[in-house]
């Protein structure tokens, strides 16, 4: 049921084609004695012969260019072996420059062309560049330890001090707390003597010694702790000097690293680096371009010395696609292609030749049928020659 459906409707879809190109003349329902129909009729006509003569000059320049086409292939295979093989090296030669250019063309990119400008801008300074980014690296590194390692020594530092305080402190109370034992101990003894009348005379002696000697080992101890704490405060007030001349060293390295950030537009030496290794490769790249460049204007112009000396009419064509001077099959589907061309052209010339004629044939019928007007017809039509002609 589908197959008849698509046939019949295929059919109908031809008819109905057949129907719009062909031209119907109606003058039997055309009053030719009035002023207004006969021209608007009349006018119809020429404006037919108009439109397919415009057609047929566009047509016939289309024509030309495919014969002519077709005439330069004509020539360019019955070219000696010898001559055949100049025209092939040299459209060879186009051929493999043009695949190369392609080739750079399509390639992906790694570096922006403002990337490419800049580095090109710079190119005398960034091996300079590069080694002062990676020394300064190399030196923040090295800053950033030595600012690490004195942060802990000043708070170990910080921490000894403390710890030295509170041994002083401790020294004190204990100090005071041997005062008031030996107080305590005199107090004790001066009670068994006077109010138990005892000898308490050994007491004393024992007491004063036993004070004596502690109150001297906590002077020498307190002495110590107070030394070393003011050797632990000079070290740390070294330290704190020490630690300012390296954080004037980081401030600078790093202004200097941001500055030659922001001049080389990089975030580290590493990009520096990679950015270099691409700009030289892309600068070779594009040396080697421009060179094939020069070489495919070299070869376009000796191919079109070539045709032109074999009477090529248009080596222009044949320049643009080399491919068809070296490929034999190649040309042979152009050639299909042209001749199909060709025939679809002349079938476009033989119609509007027809659509033409017919108007004219028309015209002239009208005229025959309706002589007492012939003399305006001629009138028009030679008038629309000279406007349209």
């Amino acid at each position: 049921m589908g197959f008849w459906k698509w046939l019949f409707g295929r059919k109908k879809q031809e008819e109905a084609q057949e129907e719009w190109e062909e031209t119907v003349y109606e003058r039997g329902k055309v009053n030719f004695n009035e002023a207004e129909e006969r021209m608007r009729y009349l006018t119809g006509c020429l404006e037919q012969i108009g439109e397919a003569q415009k057609e047929m000059q566009l047509l016939n320049g289309e024509y030309a260019i495919v014969t002519s086409y077709l005439t330069d292939m004509e020539e360019i295979e019955a070219l000696p072996p010898e001559h055949m093989a100049e025209i092939k090296g040299c459209a060879g030669k186009m051929q493999t420059l043009e695949a190369d250019r392609r080739r750079y063309l399509d390639k992906e990119r790694h570096l922006s062309e403002a990337e490419y400008r800049q580095m090109r801008s710079q190119e005398n300074e960034i091996e300079e560049g590069i080694a002062k980014l990676q020394e300064a690296e190399r030196y923040r590194k090295l800053v950033r330890q030595d600012l690490a390692r004195l942060d802990g020594e000043r708070h170990a530092y910080g921490y000894r001090k403390q710890e030295l305080r509170t041994g002083l402190v401790n020294l004190k109370g204990m100090a005071v707390i041997c005062l008031t034992a030996l107080l305590a101990c005199i107090f004790m003894l001066l009670i068994l003597q006077f109010g138990f009348h005892m000898n308490t005379a050994v007491g004393y002696y024992v007491s004063a010694g036993a004070a004596a000697i502690a109150i001297t080992v906590l002077f020498v101890k307190y002495a110590d702790t107070e030394k070393e704490l003011a050797r632990v405060e000079t070290a740390a007030n070294k330290l704190i000097h020490l630690q300012n001349k390296v954080k004037i060293r980081y401030v600078n390295n790093t202004n200097l690293l941001e500055y030659l950030y922001l001049k080389y537009g990089v975030e580290s030496a590493v990009k520096l680096k990679e950015q270099w290794d691409m700009y030289q490769e892309e600068k070779e790249e594009r040396r080697q371009y421009a060179e094939a460049e020069a070489k495919l204007e070299y070869y376009r112009k000796q191919l079109i010395r070539l045709l032109i000396q074999f009477r090529v009419k248009d080596p222009e064509r044949w320049v643009m696609q080399p491919g068809a001077i070296i490929d034999a099959r190649e040309r042979l589907e152009i050639r299909h292609d042209l001749v199909a061309r060709r025939q679809a052209l002349r079938k476009q010339l033989a119609y509007n030749q027809q659509l033409a004629e017919a108007a004219q044939q028309e015209i002239k019928d009208v005229a025959a049928e309706y002589p007492h007007y012939a003399a305006e017809i001629a009138e028009m039509v030679e008038k629309y020659e000279e406007k349209y002609g």
